[in-house]
This record gives structure tokens, sequence and C-alpha cells, in this order.
């Protein structure tokens, strides 16, 4: 009799269901050494450690790096010959890798005209509606597009018809929205024309004082030599036909000293090679430059709008295009949700759908029309989230770095609720982050260390959250750590007096901040914190404000050349060695002439990713050999370069080598805990929170009674803080007044005096709802900050 199978037994799995791990062996990308790791599918994992251990280099240099390469890959070497070629991270097997989409904190566009709205859909789809639904009905979409001019052209067209030459005459035109006085930047520029040159000399005598326009240089001997006027006369005394050509003539194309150039007044010049950029990202000498020769005022034309008359005239239901951008985005898509059109209704709903992903992530104070060059690194990144909520996509690989950054407590749990519901459709979330309440949510948690720079890149713990309590790693130990709030606080000097602040959502807000203290200024995301602080104190005499715009360098720049080390150390090696201090620089006379200074050189293979090989004849030392035998305290200059900060203070301090002003910017790079960097470290190995604490100790050395601080625990572990806490302190005690705007509790906690904006974000916020010592506002409890600081200090005073 045969027997009968178990009905019952579970069918072996499928083979394709096998593939739930990523499994990254060797990796060694900056400061990884040989790290692997196995990865789950489909889950959250959390990426912890200090600054600088080595978290994005894993997360965001190898696993994401390689996904990107290898989906590109897949296009043709047309298409590839586009695209930014990316060379394969260093690394032995990556296995198992989904598509990967990065979420970073990196600034959105620096262009003028990008906003929020442009940045992601919602202006396109208003667009569309306005062209649609708006009356009076003024044409298609580029009608209301600030990004678009109005143009038209007539003229005669040859064509070929039935073997004959046949001449027509044809027209065209273009309706678009642009203000054609400030061309769409909502701004207007005035240029003070005593900056730009001095009219009691003439060109020959040197007039032209705009950086770059050197007596003798190319920019000078357009205008001396262009024969318009008398470059020997002064131009005070020019007459008002030469007036006009040194100032607005339109382009004309001339020979100067045998060379074709185009001669344009120099209005104009300086108006498309300065002021159309974008100031975050001008030379710090071109932008001190532009600060004191140009004003911007709201244009009067289109109020600032940036759009023509035609596009602000047509209305849907009494509201412009313009009315629209300028809401709060809550109160826009309440608007739009009130719209009953049946033959814009799948428009409508897609528009609804988007505004309303802005509120649940916490941006609905935004409105459309705000320039997205001035969002901070966390809400730039939130924008950047609004397209991934609503994806059907699954089985993704989401990274994100630090999505908590800027967030009050209050929103952390709102953003954790989000990256849940990324992970519950089926995707990996890979989180790069070192608050304790989003590290709570992981379901696998990767510890990486033990310290920074050279004395990180390894794995300390990978398991769960309790297993990482008990590994005794610096992550393990300093996650339950609870600030207390101060027994005693210190007395104020003095007051900043703030009277009638009314920038952005502001209230006609009256405070006093004391000096002579520490001053935390904290409450929700978009309470209008930044705006009290940066568009209130004005950074000028006595005031030093370090904010959160970025540090920008090339692959050239390092810690030395960014803090201005790099001067007194050439300076002191010229001495000793009596030569010149240029021999000492890399960007110089002192450079490897084969890799040009860089120490390694690139070889471009158009759309496969250029190889960077360290150059043979310098061995990737950056100087000519002969630089390398001047010595200072038996040191050459590629070796002091290479030294630790902690290893350079002291050689700078004592002995033959003793430089002072060397040594009081490395005693500051310590300060901020960057001991462990290299002085020749490029700019572009550094992490946020490192670039973020190299800009703390620059600023440190400039002269000032009051320093304001733009959430410096960004991108710092929870054993950082501490660290922090201390420069704070030492900053206070050795007289300075420091205000910090700060969501960190463990800051809060440790403040002498706490100014708390609310109650809510955008329209909502705006006042002063508490001033006191954190005590006070424990006690308290009458805010939400005052709930999140009494819950984290367990209540106890």
């Amino acid at each position: 009799m045969a027997t009968r199978t178990d009905e019952t037994q579970p069918p072996a799995p499928h083979l394709a269901d096998s593939h739930d791990l990523i499994r990254v062996h060797g990796a060694r990308e900056n400061n990884l050494k040989d790290v692997s790791i196995e990865l789950p599918k489909r889950r959250l994992t959390v990426f912890t450690g200090v600054s600088g251990s080595g978290k994005s280099s894993l997360v965001f240099d190898t696993i994401a790096a390689e996904s990107q390469r290898l989906i590109n890959e897949t296009y043709s070497a047309f298409v590839q010959g586009f695209m930014p070629a990316l060379a394969r991270p260093e690394v032995d097997v990556l296995d198992g890798l989904t598509t990967a989409i990065t979420v970073d904190q990196q600034r959105m566009g620096g262009d003028p005209r990008s906003t929020v709205g442009t940045a992601t859909d919602a202006n396109a789809m208003l667009r569309i509606l306005f062209s649609r639904l708006g009356r009076p009905h003024i044409g298609s979409p580029k009608a209301f597009s600030f990004n678009v001019a109005s143009i038209s052209g007539a003229g005669a067209v040859t064509v070929q018809r039935a073997g004959q030459t046949v001449k027509e005459r044809r027209s065209f035109s273009i309706t678009g929205g642009m203000c054609p006085r400030c061309e769409g930047r909502g701004k207007v520029s005035d240029i003070d024309l005593t900056q730009l040159y001095d009219d009691s000399k003439s060109l020959s005598e040197g007039a032209l004082t705009i950086p770059g326009y050197k007596a003798g240089g190319w920019n000078y001997r357009l205008y001396s030599e262009s024969g318009f006027y008398d470059p020997d006369k002064p131009i005070s005394k020019y007459t008002k036909r030469e007036l006009r050509d040194f100032l607005h003539h339109e382009p004309t194309r001339m020979k100067i000293a045998g060379i074709n150039m185009t001669y344009e007044g120099l209005i104009p010049r300086i108006q498309k090679s300065m002021l159309a950029k974008d100031r975050e990202s001008m030379q710090p000498h071109i932008r001190e430059f532009v600060d004191r020769a140009v004003t911007f005022t709201t244009c009067p034309d289109c109020d600032g709008t940036r759009l023509n008359e035609g596009a602000r005239s047509s209305r849907i239901g009494g509201i412009s295009i313009a009315d629209a951008c300028a809401m709060q985005i809550s109160d826009l898509a309440a608007w739009v949700r009130g719209l009953d059109e049946p033959s814009v209704a799948p428009l409508l709903g897609k528009l609804g759908q988007t505004l309303d992903s802005f509120v649940e992530i916490g941006l609905g104070y935004l409105a459309l029309d705000r320039p997205a060059g001035t969002l901070s690194g966390g809400e730039a990144q939130r924008v950047k989230m609004i397209r991934h909520l609503g994806s059907s996509l699954t089985d993704v690989t989401y990274v994100f770095d630090e999505p908590t950054a800027g967030l009050h407590p209050h929103d952390i749990q709102r953003m954790n609720e989000l990256l849940l519901r990324l992970r519950d459709k089926g995707n990996t979330v890979l989180v790069v982050e070192h608050k304790p309440e989003l590290i709570a949510i992981a379901d696998h948690v990767v510890d990486l260390g033990p310290g920074a720079g050279t004395a990180g890149g390894a794995v300390c713990f990978e398991g769960t959250l309790e297993g990482l309590r008990a590994s005794g790693t610096l992550t393990g130990r300093h996650l339950d750590d609870r600030a207390a709030v101060k027994k005693t606080v210190r007395e104020p000097t003095g007051t900043l007096e703030i009277r009638g602040a009314s920038a952005n959502n502001l209230r006609d807000v009256d405070v006093d901040i004391p000096l002579g203290v520490l001053t935390v200024v904290t409450g929700v995301a978009g309470s209008g914190k930044s705006s009290l602080v940066h568009g209130s104190i004005p950074a000028g005499a006595g005031v030093v404000s370090v904010d959160q715009s970025p540090i920008r360098g090339s692959r050239r720049s390092n810690p030395a050349t960014y803090t201005g080390l790099l001067d007194p150390i050439r300076k002191a090696f010229a001495q000793a060695n009596g030569v010149k201090p240029a021999l000492f620089s890399a960007n110089s006379e002192g450079a490897c002439p084969t890799c040009n200074g860089a120490g390694v050189v690139y070889t471009d293979l158009a759309m496969m990713a250029g190889v960077a090989t360290t150059c043979e004849e310098c061995e990737g030392k950056r100087f000519e050999a002969s630089v390398l035998e001047y010595r200072l305290g038996g040191r050459d200059i590629s070796e002091v370069l290479a030294m630790p900060v902690a290893e350079a203070e002291e050689f700078f301090g004592v002995g033959e080598a003793r430089t002072p002003a060397a040594h009081r910017v490395l005693t500051r790079l310590s300060d901020v805990g960057l001991g462990y960097l290299t002085l020749g470290q490029p700019l572009t190995t550094l992490s946020g929170g490192e670039r973020q604490r190299l800009k703390l100790a620059t600023h440190m050395g400039d002269k000032g009674g009051v320093y304001v601080l733009d959430e410096p625990t960004s991108g710092l572990h929870l054993a950082d803080v501490e660290q922090l806490l201390g420069l704070l302190d030492r900053l206070v005690d050795a007289g300075k007044s420091v205000v910090v705007v700060e969501h960190h509790q463990a800051v809060m906690a440790h403040a002498d005096w706490i100014i708390d904006l609310g109650p809510g974000a955008g329209h909502d916020g705006g006042r002063v709802v508490f001033e006191g010592t954190p005590a006070d506002l424990v006690t308290a409890r009458s805010t939400l900050t005052g709930e999140h600081l009494a819950a984290y200090v367990g209540g106890a005073v």
C-alpha cells in the first residue's frame, strides 16, 4: 500500500526569494578598514558612530554609489556621455544591491530663480491649472512661468517646394510669464558707481576698483584700449556719449592686441559675470565687493512675485498664481481641495496629494515662492523626500543622511512614521543618524568606529538596539545619556534688545537676549528661530554668525587652506630657509609640475569613470623635489601637511618650529574636536559634521563679543555633544555672549536662558511663547518644547 505524503509540509522556498541580504565584503573607501557586513533587505537599518567614523563612506560612497554606477551602465554609451562618470568604489564584493535612491542634505539649487515650487512638481501643476481655469485666459502654461520671457519675431524664410525656391514671410510669438524688469528674479539690483571706479582718475591711472580688473589685465585692457573714449581722460570729464559707451554699450566684437574680444558696457558685463551667480558660490573677495557695490531691492513692477502683469491678471475665484504661490502650503492645499472642476479632476487630485505631502512631512509652513537656496539642509532633504512618499515602487533602497537634522523632538516622531511607512511598502531603508529617538525604531543597527578618521573605519557592533546598549561601544554607552538641568545659571551682564522683529513669519516680536550667558533659541521647525536670530541680530561689529551655509571647497582645499593655517606655516618655512613663501604652496610655485600640485594625475575616459593615479614624479606629495629639501623642525612641508591636528599643535607649540599664529588656529581645531584630521586632508572627504565644526573653528578666531550659532549639534555624535557643551562654556567663561539656535535637549538643559518660539510653524508661529531658565521651562511644561525637555530629563529639575 502506497504511503501518503504529508500534505501539511510547506513547499520549499523559491530560489528567487533567497536574495534577502545586501553583502559588502572588503570595503576600503576613504577611511574604511576592509569592512565586511551583511544588511537585511526590506528592513530599517541605522548606521551610528562618531562624526568621521566612516558611516557616509560605507552607505553613500560604497553601497549607494555602486548601485548608481550599475544603473548608469545600463544606458547606451551615448547617453552615459551626458551623465556624471562614477568610479567603482574600493570594495572587493558588493552583492544583492537594489536600485538606490539617495536623499542627502545637499542644499538645493543655488540658482536665484529656483524656488520650492520649481524644485518640486507643484509649480508645473499650478501653471497647467491656471492655463485651463484662469480668467481671463492668457495662454499656455508658459504664460504663467517666471522662467519664460515673452518674445515675438517676424521675417522671411526660404523653403524648397516642388523643385523651386520660394520665399515666405513667417512670424512667431511666445507668451511667457517672466517680469521683464527683474527677469523673473523678484529683485532688482542697483549698482553704486562709486564702488566701480574712481571718477577723478583716468583709466590709464587705474580708475577701476573692481576685483579682477587689475591694470594691465585683459578685463582692464578691454576698456582702456577699446577706442570709445580717451584712456588718459578722467572719467568725471567724459561726455554723455562716452559715459554711455563706457557703462551701457551693447556687446560689440573688436580686436585688442590682435585678439578677438567682445566689448560691452561695464554695468551689463558685471551683471552677467557677478550678479547672475548665487551669492554663496562666490569667492569671498567677490562676495565682499558685491555686498559693498550692489543693493538688492524688491522689483517695483512685479512686487517681488517674479511674474508679469498678464500672468498676475488671470485668476481662479479671485486668486492669481502669484497669490497661490505666496500662500502657506497648508492653506494652499485647503484652497485646491475646495476647487470643484471635473474637467481637471486628475490634476487637482495629484496637486492636492503633493501639497498634502508637504504638510505630512512637516513643511506645511513653507510657501511655493520661497527661494530654494534659503532652505536649511534638513528642509532641503525633506523637500526631496516628497517625490518618494507617494511612489508605487517597491524593493528600492532608500538612503537617508540624518533625516532628523533641523527637527524639533516633536517633529521626529512624524519622521519616524514616514521612514517606517517606506520600509513597510517592501523597501530597504538605510539611515545615517545620531538621534536616539530614531535609532530606537531600527530593525538593525550598525555602529562604526571606534574613533574618527584613521582611528575609525571598523564595524564595532552589528545587531539589535538592545544588543547595542549592552555592547559597551561609545554609542552604546552614550545612548541613554541625559543631561541634567543646570542647578544654578549665570547672571547676564547686559541685554541685547530686539524690538518689532517682523522678518518672514515673526509677529512684531519684542525680546531681550541676555548677554554674557549661554542663550538657546528653540521651537518647532518653521516657528521663526532663524528669522529672529539672523534677521534681527545683524552680523556686523561685535557679532560672529556661524550659519548652516555649506563649506564649498575643491579637492585642492583642505583644513590648512580653509582656516588660513597654511599662511603662517609657509612664512615659517620661508623664514627658516631664506626662500619665498610661494614655494610651500601646492597651488603656486612649489607645485609638482607633473600633477600641478594635485598629488594625483586624472585621466578622462569619456563616458567611463575617470582614473586617478598617484603622481609618479612626487609620489603623491604634491610638491617639487627641491621644495622637499627645505625643512622646519626636521620636517618638510609634505610631512607637516600629513600630520594630524593634535600632533601639529604640539609641533608648532614649542622648539624650533614654534609658530604662535599657526598654534592658535590648531588649538581652535582641537577645541572643536577635530584633533584627528590631517592638515592636508581634502575638504571633499570630510563629513557634514566635520565641515560644520571646521567652520566654527575658523570663526572662533573672529573678533566679536556675541557668537550666534545655528544648530551646532548637526552631524554630531552623542559623545561629541558633550565636548561641544564644554566649548560653549569656555566661550561664555571667556566673556563672550553665545546665542544658539538648537533643538537638542542636552543643549537646552545646559542653557542659562531659553527663548521658545511657537506655538506652531508658519503663520501659527512667530511668537515668543516662553522666556526663562531651563528649570522654569521644565516645571511649567507650558509649551511643546517644555513637555519634551521634561520627558528628556525625566521631570527632575
